[in-house]
């Protein structure tokens, strides 16, 4: 079975979504945030990989693109094989 990371991703995004409403909510309720501060840390231990992760992708992909354009750079020229006439 292959694991998938999208999926991953995915569950992390929403638990920290529903960690920080819920961390919101209770904070109105109770008119304290410190006694909610560890459902908002859920939330930020949640969110901390994936902004990592998105990052490192981003890095290979600017580094795909200009590896792609180095080569484009060192190709060889094409050479004119038609002999020329004086």
């Amino acid at each position: 079975m292959k694991f998938d990371k999208s999926l991953l991703r995915t569950v992390l995004f929403a638990l920290g979504v529903v960690a920080f409403v819920i961390g919101a909510y209770q904070s109105v309720v109770q008119n304290d945030l410190g006694r909610n501060y560890w459902i908002f840390m859920i939330s930020l231990a949640c969110w901390l990989p994936l902004n990592y992760w998105r990052q490192q992708d981003a890095r290979l992909a600017k580094e795909a693109e200009v590896a792609k354009q180095v080569a484009a750079l060192n190709k060889p020229a094409k050479k004119n094989n038609k002999a020329r006439r004086r």
